[in-house]
């Protein structure tokens, strides 16, 4: 594909500015002219690329640069981006807000400044009126190599308002591409992690999106936007698109055998367990597995051959009750892991893995109870592999993201996961046969042998 995809980041001062209904109204805007849209999102967050799909009808992807290192940034998103007219970033956090203590790194700014991408700065201009011309200057201005292109006003109250906040924005010399009224029906739902998934949603997630785009459509002047993401230019440093496959791999006769009793890997998927990027089931198929999904709310039973077994992210403390109801399933997880079959857990997983959660049987896997907390863990961390695991092999350093209102005790198991670097450092996670079972979210393109090694003991376990 050409590295000169059409592209826009849609950033903002502040989170709770408009972000994201304004990123998922344009990408359902432009779907609705016909065009392609591939949807992204800086960081880590799972629940915002699930409205990007609805809104687009392809995968939302994550560009994360202190998961996947800011080399991998341009890859994912062309890999991403291929056979799309047009793709929209949303941005995370403020602009400029990056990892804590790593200065840019990882930021909205720093994202767009990799895929050479003009921003569109979307402003809550609720409070406000001359004001907003000092406010978006300031951004416009603080780093000379991060291009707002433009400005939507987000939160308007009346044409009043709107004729003194365009008139302040003539002096900053940043163009106005959108306004937008206030509009309660685009709210989506939250709890304590943030956006209620799509998953748990469904037909209201659908209204919210038409919503979105309907106000996008009425407020905005999608030529100029689209103009806009057409001036991009080539993406910085040549980037081709990312791929799956190991670049050192060359099929042989014994791969093509393997190929054709490609080991099943079951990857939990429903209501409970959302939090999965999309690459991580690429590579799982590049390197020989027969990936299948299942819903551990419904299914009482793994799918047939199983041979190993993936259990991201998502809310089983919502869903406590219904998932200890599932006693037959729960138990084929247990007899799994009892055999040595490769388990792959991660945050969610890990409660599922658990003896309880909140009281409720669980697995019964690891010998450890998980309970509900009124304190947020979140943040970066950096990590490496304390021992050899089906993931990965002793002294892997990978970075990961923790997000989550549980305490599992105890923290570790006799063999640890992770060893955390940094101020504090700490062992953290559970490895016992084929079990990996750890708090901490990982990308795994940014070590692709993970997925390779996974599916090597899926077929040797």
């Amino acid at each position: 594909m050409s590295a000169s995809v059409p592209r826009l980041v849609i950033a903002a001062p502040s989170s709770g500015s408009g972000k994201t209904t304004v990123a998922t109204g344009l990408m359902a805007a432009f779907a609705a002219r016909g065009l392609a849209v591939s949807p992204h999102k800086v960081g880590p967050d799972y629940i915002d690329p699930g409205y990007h799909a609805l809104a687009t009808g392809r995968v939302g992807r994550n560009l994360d640069a202190y998961l996947c290192g800011p080399e991998l940034v341009g890859p994912l998103f062309l890999h991403g981006a291929q056979g799309c007219d047009i793709a929209v970033v949303e941005g995370v956090m403020g602009l400029y807000d990056g990892a804590a203590g790593e200065g840019e790194l990882a930021s909205t700014a720093h994202v767009a400044k990799l895929l050479g991408a003009p921003v569109v700065l979307v402003v809550d201009a609720s409070s406000q009126s001359r004001s907003v011309a000092a406010l978006v200057h300031g951004f416009a201005s603080w780093d000379p190599e991060v291009r707002v292109g433009g400005v939507i006003l987000n939160k308007v109250a009346s044409d009043r308002h709107e004729e003194l906040l365009r008139e302040a924005l003539e002096q900053a010399g940043v163009p106005v591409l959108g306004v937008l009224r206030r509009a309660p029906q685009v709210d989506t739902p939250s709890r304590h992690l943030g956006l209620v998934p799509v998953a748990e949603r469904q037909g209201a997630a659908v209204e919210a999106v038409a919503a979105m785009a309907a106000q996008v459509l009425d407020g905005c002047d999608l030529g100029a936007l689209e103009a806009l993401a057409r001036a991009a230019g080539a993406v910085p440093g040549g980037s081709a698109p990312w791929t799956p496959a190991s670049p050192t791999h060359h099929p042989t006769r014994s791969d093509e055998a393997d190929e054709r009793r490609a080991p099943v890997v079951a990857i939990a998927a429903g209501p409970a367990f959302t939090f999965s990027y999309a690459e991580h089931t690429e590579l799982l198929t590049a390197a020989g597995a027969d990936v299948v999904t299942f819903d551990p709310l419904r299914d009482e039973e793994l799918p047939e051959g199983t041979a190993g077994l993936v259990i991201g992210g998502g809310f089983p403390e919502v869903y406590a009750s219904e998932l200890s109801a599932n006693q037959p399933l729960r138990k084929a997880v247990a007899e799994l892991a009892g055999s040595g079959a490769p388990v792959a857990a991660e945050c969610a997983g890990l409660l599922y893995l658990c003896r309880e959660l909140d009281g409720l049987p669980m697995c019964g896997v690891l010998d450890a109870g998980a309970r509900m907390s009124e304190r947020l863990t979140l943040g970066y961390r950096d990590a490496v592999a304390v021992g050899d695991s089906v993931l990965t092999a002793a002294g892997t350093r990978m970075r990961g993201h923790e997000f989550h209102r549980t305490v599992v005790e105890p923290g570790s198991g006799a063999e640890p996961a992770w060893g955390v670097r940094g101020p504090r450092p700490r062992v953290e996670g559970f490895v016992q046969r084929g079990v990996h079972a750890s708090y901490l979210h990982t990308h795994w393109a940014s070590e692709p042998g993970v997925a390779r090694r996974f599916v090597e003991r899926c077929r040797t376990s």
